[in-house]
């Protein structure tokens, strides 16, 4: 896809639709949802209009994939509506791309939020020339703690109503503890914070710029496994793209992303990325709260191996890891199919 456009931003005021391409957690934990639309509107100042796959059970959800699909063509199609937000990722999207209709999407380019297993409606869509964003979600990045962290809340307002984010920076402190949903008095207080180490640098020592693809890693091994959603015009379509890539909560072991990383670049693609952007690994979930020794450790694993694996199929493409997208908190709702510059003398990361 050579043609991109980036939809045009929000302004203050405007109608954001906010549906349920994924799972949907809102029903068992409306206090969640709640808090993330309200924060919509006092932080953010926009009007969430709600679609009707925000009321569907995940059962009935997984059920009707059509009925997801049909939620994000109508908010698209819908003159009134100027953005569309997720209300979480999940783990099962990739099957409700056989119901979209390109043509909706393409005549109609509305910006997107939405990241982890929304990572499929993001590729979707990069197939289409749109360009997305990486996040935030409703009921994660907008719905957690006492107030939101303002990291987010500066680059949020970034992909909400500029053109583009221009240059960022590393966040001074982060979390990747998920929180309690059962409970409603623990959103009234914030989540445990470590210092942030910064971003780590490897690689290639040469500026480079070009065109973001990627997301979830989990969800990139699925698109190539299913081969049936990747860049229309095969694998020359990544030439001199950005990959960026990024794990979830579910801590998959680091041989885990050897092995991916060792396939795409057997197949001829990892070498044709000029460059490589990591999201920071989160090292527990809300099924395992591992102490901060281990985090470490295993997130120094993840580093490695993508390092290591990268530099043997492309030493000359600069790696930024630790970057704020994904699954850890604050985060950078950075744009996929949007333009990236990295350039590793002066350590920066600008989105033009």
């Amino acid at each position: 896809m050579s043609t991109f456009t980036t939809p045009p931003p929000l302004e203050r005021g405007d109608r954001i639709a906010v549906v349920a391409p994924a799972s949907n957690p809102a029903p068992e934990a409306p206090h969640v949802y709640e808090l993330g639309i309200e924060r919509l509107r006092e932080v953010f100042d926009l009007e969430p209009i709600s679609y009707p796959t925000v009321e569907k059970s995940d059962d009935y959800l997984y059920d009707h994939p059509e009925e997801r699909a049909q939620d994000v063509m109508d908010a698209f199609a819908d003159p009134d509506i100027r953005g569309v937000m997720a209300v979480i990722g999940g783990n099962d999207q990739i099957r409700m791309l056989e119901h979209l209709d390109p043509d909706v999407l393409r005549e109609n380019p509305t910006r997107f939020y939405g990241y982890s297993d929304n990572t499929n409606l993001a590729l979707y869509l990069w197939n289409l020339g749109i360009a997305s964003f990486y996040g935030p979600s409703v009921m994660t990045e907008l719905a957690m703690d006492d107030a939101m962290f303002e990291h987010t809340v500066e680059y949020a307002e970034r992909a909400f109503f500029d053109d583009s984010l221009g240059e960022i920076r590393p966040a001074e402190r982060f979390t990747d503890e998920s929180g309690d949903w059962t409970d409603p008095e623990a959103l009234e207080k914030p989540r445990e914070t470590e210092p942030s180490p910064g971003w780590t640098w490897a690689g290639g020592t040469e500026r480079v710029e070009g065109r973001i693809w990627g997301g979830c890693l989990e969800i990139l091994d699925q698109q190539f496994l299913a081969d049936r959603y990747l860049p229309e015009a095969g694998d020359d379509a990544l030439e001199g793209t950005i990959l960026a890539i990024e794990h979830s909560e579910e801590l998959l072991d680091p041989g885990w992303t050897t092995g991916v990383l060792h396939a795409l670049g057997e197949r001829g693609l990892l070498e044709r990325f000029d460059g490589v952007l990591v999201g920071r690994s989160p090292g527990r979930s809300h099924l395992e709260d591992n102490p901060l020794e281990w985090r470490e450790q295993y997130r120094e694993r993840q580093r490695t191996t993508i390092v290591e694996t990268v530099a043997e199929y492309n030493p000359d493409a600069p790696v930024v890891l630790d970057l704020e997208f994904g699954h850890t908190y604050p985060t950078v709702p950075i744009p996929i199919g949007g333009r990236v510059e990295i350039d590793p003398e002066t350590e920066t990361v600008r989105f033009p």
